[in-house]
């Protein structure tokens, strides 16, 4: 049997070209003038409206011009769409104060999307930031 795609995946993974393809005049097609972010990479955790997300974007991609997001896995239903995904990205410029470390970034993470009158109005990001500090050499991994 296939599987068909809902409406509400179809704008999560048209958010997620937008971070991929850097096409930031799409944002107003598909979230919210509420828009919300939770990411723990965030200014203070948050991000709020359409500008606020181009904002961020543009931070993240200023540190990592190649900062790209694959989706690996989705569920979903009615307004709620969840993924895993794989995070790839290289420090090339200076991100949140950090100078650019040369170093590759490989990570897991999952988001969880609220979709509502055909827009995203929430986006939660889950992964491990110490994950990230490790493999740019900021902190000792440990080993």
């Amino acid at each position: 049997m296939a599987e068909t795609t809902t409406e509400p995946e179809r704008l999560v993974n048209a958010y997620v070209d937008v971070w991929n393809e850097r096409n930031y005049a799409r944002i107003p097609d598909l979230v919210s003038e509420s828009f919300a972010m939770y990411d723990p990479a965030a200014p203070g955790g948050e991000v709020h409206g359409r500008d606020g997300l181009a904002e961020f974007i543009r931070g993240v991609v200023a540190g990592f011009p190649d900062f790209h997001v694959t989706v690996v896995d989705v569920v979903s239903d009615d307004g709620l769409v969840m993924y895993e995904g794989e995070i790839s990205m290289t420090h090339e410029g200076e991100f949140d104060g950090i100078p650019p470390t040369g170093r590759t970034v490989e990570i897991r993470e999952m988001s969880k999307f609220l979709v509502a009158d055909d827009e995203v109005q929430e986006h939660r990001a889950y992964f491990d930031q110490q994950e990230i500090f490790e493999q740019l050499g900021l902190v000792d991994d440990g080993d």
